[in-house]
């Protein structure tokens, strides 16, 4: 029997974030290239994960939560997701290199 697909829901933070770092890269660094790599690399990297989305590295949170928390490293970025029933809820994305524990 056939696993049920994933489906893929983005909160409005990651749309956010994702929308600010996109725009960074096309105003500020002025390479509209790289936004775009970026783009298709952080889709592409989510819907892959999206296939059997708990069978990779939980994130140790400091603080008690009701779901797990999963992440993708997509260059230097890292995408928080959970999985609540068959939905893959991709919430945030963050710089690498900043402090995860004080966020």
């Amino acid at each position: 029997m056939a696993k049920n697909k994933t489906t893929i829901k983005y909160t409005a933070t990651f749309i956010n974030q994702f929308n600010n770092i996109i725009k960074y890269f096309i105003n500020k660094l002025q390479n509209r290239i790289a936004a775009e790599n970026l783009y298709n690399e952080v889709i592409k990297e989510i819907e892959k994960r999206s296939k059997n989305p708990e069978s990779f590295e939980k994130y140790k949170s400091n603080r008690k939560r009701k779901n797990t928390y999963y992440r993708i490293y997509v260059k230097n970025y890292t995408i928080f997701y959970v999985v609540k029933n068959n939905t893959m809820e991709i919430r945030r994305i963050l710089y690498s290199r900043r402090n995860f524990r004080n966020i």
